[in-house]
């Protein structure tokens, strides 16, 4: 069992940043990849990006250059580190973490929006 706990949305203008973290606690060490979605109103839920354990990266196109995850030390945080923020970034975002042979974990989501 992994129990995830996302905080550090809130309102940002645009090109402006924010910083989410994801608290896991649990089966840490069973963790292979962690990673944040996103869902804005009326859209499907969409990989934003992951980080697996040997520390390699995927990203969406529309964040590449923008957005960093990352995972120190491979322990119980993940943070997604936002820069030039744009309105289309505005979603719940959700952190998530997979382990072997089960379901993947969802915590309840943070709410990133971006608006003058």
């Amino acid at each position: 069992q992994v129990q995830l706990v996302e905080s550090g949305g809130g309102l940002v203008q645009p090109g402006g940043s924010l910083r989410l973290s994801c608290a896991a606690s649990g089966s840490i060490s069973s963790i292979f990849v962690m990673g944040w979605y996103r869902q804005a109103p009326g859209k499907q839920r969409e990989l934003v990006t992951r980080i697996f354990s040997t520390a390699i990266t995927n990203y969406a196109d529309s964040v590449k250059g923008r957005f960093t995850i990352s995972r120190p030390d491979a322990k119980n945080i993940l943070y997604l580190q936002m820069n030039s923020l744009k309105p289309e970034d505005t979603a719940l975002y959700y952190c998530t973490a997979v382990v072997a042979g089960a379901p993947a974990y969802w915590g309840q989501g943070t709410q990133v929006t971006v608006s003058s």
